[in-house]
This record gives structure tokens, C-alpha cells and sequence, in this order.
């Protein structure tokens, strides 16, 4: 099966995208999918009483309903369309940790977490006098049983955890979490923008009380993200942002809001993007995840075989593969990774070089940044070979420099 001839940009054989956990590349049926939206369906949603916004707002309700199925939401409306991740986490942390959230609680993320998953938990703990805690990562970059339960406590009021890292590739086991947390009172936000993509996500089986992704990480277009939410939270929520179609009546010096999912989604919306999205969710299950954990697993248990065998470089990944998934960080010792990645980009690949929006991780480590290979079920072993042949190149060009 070759899946790389549904993708326009990687029918270029010179390029090795390994650069997934930033964004994926759209297959044609989504690129397909927003051109004929605007040959055909173009118009506001919820606003017109003609056909065209009629059918506008179907389509639109219609992704809706596709994500609501994907990810088995038990209520349709518990779907809020966003245009990232990001902005799903900044709502859940006004909208219901500033109303929430008092002097003497606690909030607790793990060190891995995503700036997006962690600077809006500072501005919510200082503003309403909480504290901030971390779990921390063992010396197999994992969370310890003992990490969890002792950073979980009767004062935590939220946890706020990524399913997979984007730095380390490390599944965190958040069904554990989740039901170590309720036990504790505590509700759960999970980061799942790195794992979705690669994972069936079942809502209802988690027990999440609130759950977020990017279209963009899962093969669709760029602005259009997800918040799950469960309904009786987002009931209890203030709107996040105020404007057109999210208002019941307005009055002079008074407003009712509308019910969900309305109530946050301000503005006209990126329909395109949700279409794009329901379409990127169909190509996915037309693959099946059974396929693509099974390339993947083969594919990344090769990356982490040939790069061992490379003695020049730091490898960053838990040695326990069953929970280990998509992403491996490294650095060639005594290279920067910004240079790494400009000498490998000669060669026609492509990966990330920088801190990846986790700082504290990587402080936590001792180090700066780190060169990142992400992988999706597009790659092939070849895009490794061409990441090692690279990588030796990149050496070689250093070696005199680098003091050993």
C-alpha cells in the first residue's frame, strides 16, 4: 500500500517529512473536501434563512457530529469547535478554572506538558491564589505510580496532563490518572494533540472531563481545533468569547446566552476547516488505526534501532517501547540542534529543532533543545535511512569541532 501518492507534497521523493508532531500533511480527499465546500456550500452558517446557508450550516453541524462519533461523545453539543488545541485549553482555563478555582487549591500538570498546557494554569493559579504543582519524569522519562499519587492530593482541584508527549514520545497512562484524580475530586483536562492522531480516543472510556485537540496534527487543515467537554461542566461555564451567534437575546445592559454548543463558538466559524476535519477523520478510519499503529510501530522501532547504533549522539526516549509512540528527541553531543537540522534540510529532511514549547521539560533535563523526528503512517523506512545518512553527514561536518 503506497500512502504516500494520496499526499501532493510528499510525491517530492527528495523530501523525508519527519516533522508530523508540528503538523501533518493533508491527504487529497481533505484538500478535495474544503475546495468543493467553497465551489458548493459556501455561505454563514446559522445566519441565513436562504438554501445556501441552510446547507451551510448542515455541513457544518455535520462535522460536528462526525467528531462527536470519532471520539464516542455521548452528546453532540459536548463537541466546541476552536481553531486549536491552544485556544480549547485558554477556554477551559478561564471559562472554568478562574470560576472554579479558589485560594488553597491546587493544580497539578505533569513537567511534560506544552506551554499551551501549562502558561494558562500560571495566569489562573495566580490570579485566583492557587497553586501550581508538577509530577515529575523518572530516569525512564515516565511517570511513577508513586509521582502521581503523591502529586494528586484532597487540595487538587484539576489535573491537566498530555497523553503523549511532544518532546519524549512517552503514552502517559491517563485512564489511570483519571480515576486516581476523581477519586481525589478532581476533574481532568487531557492534552490528546499528539495522541490522536495515532490512537482511538473513546471519551466515554476515559472518564474525561475535558478533552482537546488541533485538526491540524491529524491530517486536517490548519485552524480548526477541538474542545470536548462534559455537558454538565459546559452547562455550568461562562462563554469564553462574546459576539454573533452565541447570544440568546440581548437587551441594553443585559444578555442570555445560547445553549451549547453556541454558547462558545463566537463569531462566524471556520467551516471550511471543520469540513476539512470531518473529511481527515474519514480518510483516518478508511485507513483504520490498526494499520497505522501497526506501520508505526514497525517504522518507529526501526528509527530507535538505527539511531542507537549511533555512538554521537543523546537519544531522549523511555527504553519501555510499548510506552513509547510517534516522536524521538536527540542531539548530536557537542552540536547545536539548530545546526543539525539546517545541515539535514540539504539533504531533503525534515525535522524540528528548538525547545518544542516545553521549557520546563527540557530545564528539567539539563539541556537547551533537542533535534526532533516525528513520524506518521505516511513515513517509510527510507525517510529514516535518509534521517541517518543525514545525521552522518551532520557529524562528520562537526567532528574536528566537537570536544570529546
Amino acid at each position: 500500500m503506497d500512502i504516500k501518492k494520496d499526499f501532493p507534497i510528499l510525491e517530492n521523493e527528495k523530501i523525508a517529512y519527519l516533522d508530523s508532531g508540528a503538523t501533518t500533511q493533508k491527504p487529497q480527499e481533505v484538500i478535495k473536501a474544503v475546495q468543493e465546500y467553497y465551489e458548493k456550500y459556501n455561505a454563514n452558517p446559522h445566519r441565513g434563512a436562504y438554501s445556501l446557508s441552510i446547507e451551510a450550516t448542515q455541513v457544518y453541524e455535520g462535522a460536528r457530529q462526525k467528531v462527536a462519533d470519532f471520539i464516542h461523545s455521548k452528546h453532540t453539543e459536548e463537541v466546541i469547535f476552536t481553531k486549536n488545541a491552544t485556544e480549547s485549553l485558554n477556554l477551559i482555563a478561564y471559562s472554568y478554572g478562574m470560576e472554579n478555582l479558589k485560594q488553597g487549591d491546587e493544580v497539578v500538570l505533569s513537567i511534560m506538558e506544552h506551554h499551551s498546557n501549562l502558561v494558562p494554569w500560571q495566569k489562573v493559579c495566580k490570579v485566583t491564589g492557587s497553586k501550581l504543582n508538577y509530577m515529575y519524569i523518572n530516569e525512564d522519562f515516565e511517570l511513577s505510580d508513586n509521582e502521581i499519587e503523591t502529586k494528586i492530593t484532597d487540595k487538587t482541584k484539576i489535573v491537566a496532563i498530555t497523553h503523549i508527549s511532544n518532546v519524549l514520545g512517552t503514552i502517559n497512562n491517563v485512564k489511570k490518572i483519571i480515576q486516581y484524580a476523581h477519586k481525589k475530586g478532581s476533574i481532568v483536562v487531557v492534552d490528546a494533540s499528539q495522541s490522536i492522531p495515532h490512537i482511538k480516543i473513546d471519551v466515554q472510556d476515559l472518564d474525561a472531563d475535558f478533552l482537546v485537540f488541533s485538526g491540524h496534527k491529524m491530517l486536517a487543515p490548519l485552524g480548526i481545533g477541538v474542545l470536548y467537554g462534559k455537558k454538565e461542566l459546559l452547562n455550568k461555564m461562562s462563554p469564553f468569547l462574546m459576539g454573533g451567534d452565541m447570544i440568546e437575546y440581548v437587551y441594553e445592559q443585559e444578555t442570555t446566552f445560547a445553549p451549547l454548543p453556541n454558547k462558545f463558538e463566537a463569531g462566524t466559524q471556520n467551516v471550511e476547516g471543520a469540513v476539512g476535519l470531518a473529511a481527515a477523520i474519514d480518510y483516518i478510519e478508511k485507513i483504520g488505526y490498526a494499520t497505522i499503529q501497526k506501520i508505526e510501530n514497525e517504522l518507529v522501532d526501526y528509527a530507535r534501532e538505527q539511531l542507537s547504533k549511533l555512538d554521537y549522539i543523546d537519544l531522549y526516549l523511555t527504553p519501555n517501547k510499548e510506552n513509547h509512540l510517534g516522536v524521538i528527541s536527540f542531539n548530536i553531543k557537542g552540536v547545536h540542534p539548530h545546526d543539525v537540522a539546517s545541515i539535514l534540510d540539504t539533504e531533503g529532511v525534515c525535522i524540528r529543532s528548538g525547545n518544542h514549547c516545553a521549557q520546563p521539560l527540557m530545564r528539567y533535563l539539563g539541556i537547551d533543545s533537542t533535534c526532533r523526528a516525528s513520524f506518521y503512517f505516511y513515513n517509510t523506512k527510507n525517510d529514516v535511512d535518509k534521517l541517518v545518512n543525514a545525521l552522518n553527514k551532520a557529524y562528520k561536518m562537526f567532528e574536528k569541532y566537537i570536544t570529546k
